[in-house]
């Protein structure tokens, strides 16, 4: 079972790869090309800045897991709703990871003070949705062919969950 902590800088490089490996094989995100350490730098940077979560999951001294939240929007009025990322390693899905890491989130958003999480999970990808109902999210949203990739249009689902 791995061990949650917040990231260190030196846990970057094993971030962008798990992110990288969902960009090329999957439709977990919607980016089209592999992202730079460099730009994995200036959004881990923002995340310090903002005060927003970044935890890893680490097993036999690899990071197999990560999970974040930050702002849904910009405007004021949506401070306290906000919208998360969870990426675990191609091979360590299916074993718990995932799950750790979203419990921990949604405490520490809980202790935050956050009323929504939300998540954006691509249409087809029903083990993530499944995954999601699982912790208590619940589908709010289909918004169809919003985004292309592998030349196909993708459906997005978002999933929220009430905090407080």
């Amino acid at each position: 079972m791995p061990t949650l902590r917040p990231a260190v800088h030196a846990d970057l490089p094993a971030i962008l790869e798990i992110y990288n490996h969902a960009v090329v094989h999957t439709t977990a995100s919607y980016d089209l090309e592999p992202v730079t350490l460099a730009s994995r730098e200036a959004w881990f940077a923002h995340k310090q800045a903002g005060g927003w979560p970044v935890l890893v999951a680490v097993e036999g001294g690899e990071v197999t897991g990560w999970a974040t939240y930050g702002p849904y929007r910009e405007k004021a009025g949506y401070a306290r709703t906000v919208e998360h990322s969870v990426y675990v390693r191609d091979g360590h899905r299916g074993a718990g990871t995932g799950r750790r890491l979203m419990e921990a989130l949604i405490a520490q958003a809980g202790t935050d003070g956050l009323h929504v999480m939300i998540g954006g999970v691509d249409a087809d990808n029903a083990a993530s949705i499944a995954f999601h109902e699982r912790l208590g999210f619940e589908r709010v949203a289909h918004l169809k062919q919003v985004g292309r990739k592998f030349d196909r249009w993708l459906d997005l689902v978002f999933l929220q969950r009430l905090l407080d």
